[in-house]
């Protein structure tokens, strides 16, 4: 696995790079690569040992720029447990973003409204995480020279990048929820009487990405900030059926909100 991660961080570093900063965007979020200058795009077809990007949504492209005097790395597309990867494969570009020199990683992603109070288009930053899947990307031998073998997931999620959101949020008149996030494996929605066990644990709001990553990440010592955007209610919180098209709808009407939010954060990092 060490081997691949060097093969695939040596093809990105040859193209685009290194960075400091990564931001994996989550559907309908794509288009925030245009923020970067000086950009270089890599297909994921062309990095080796890179998965394929299968889902709408999720062009599958690696890019690198400067914003706000930073170089950072942004995924234009993830990989998902429920595309028949291996949570290995889905975190592999966390790892590799490791080897670039990324320290600080904000992942984001469409989620589905638990929480009562919240409304399609809300933006969420989350405040800490429910593993759903029964599996960890963390099996099998452990990546010494990454990070530990039993990593601390107290504070999964930057209290101090999270009160540096809540400061951009209110400085540009975004409206930013803060909650909890829980993944199912998916592909299906989830199914009313599952979102109501979600509720009774304590989650408001529930998608199908991010934990293997912000687990990952964890274990290789980065700072993570988690945005979730509300892109429609989750099962039986109303009387609808749920759709992916939806889920891109929703997510390019927030699109405004969501840059203006993650240019300030990443300009005062």
């Amino acid at each position: 696995m060490e081997q691949r991660i060097q093969n695939a961080a040596k093809a990105i570093r040859k193209v685009c790079g290194e960075a400091e900063i990564g931001v994996i965007l989550g559907s309908g979020l794509g288009e925030y690569t245009q923020a970067l200058q000086q950009s270089k795009v890599l297909p994921y077809t062309k990095i080796p040992g890179f998965p394929a990007s299968t889902v709408i949504g999720h062009a599958g492209e690696w890019y690198t720029g400067l914003l706000h005097g930073k170089r950072v790395a942004m995924m234009r597309g993830r990989f998902h447990y429920y595309e028949g990867y291996s949570l290995q494969d889905v975190t592999l570009p966390v790892r590799v973003m490791q080897a670039l020199g990324v320290q600080t990683l904000i992942v984001t992603n469409a989620a589905g409204g638990i929480n009562a109070g919240y409304s399609p288009g809300d933006l969420m930053a989350i405040t800490d995480c429910i593993n759903m899947t029964g599996a960890s990307p963390l099996f099998g031998p452990n990546l010494d020279a990454f990070g530990p073998r039993f990593p601390d997931m107290s504070k999964a999620f930057d209290p101090e990048l999270r009160a540096l959101a809540r400061e951009c949020a209110e400085a540009n008149g975004v409206t930013l929820r803060e909650g909890v996030y829980a993944q199912m494996s998916g592909p299906s929605y989830e199914t009313p009487a599952e979102i109501r066990m979600l509720r009774i644990l304590g989650a408001d709001a529930v998608g199908m990405s991010t934990v293997p990553e912000v687990t990952v990440a964890r274990h290789g010592n980065q700072r993570v900030l988690g945005i979730s955007c509300i892109t429609n209610m989750a099962a039986g919180i109303l009387d609808q059926p749920l759709n992916h098209e939806e889920v891109m709808e929703t997510g390019a009407k927030a699109k405004d909100d969501f840059r203006a939010l993650l240019d300030a954060v990443i300009s005062k990092l």
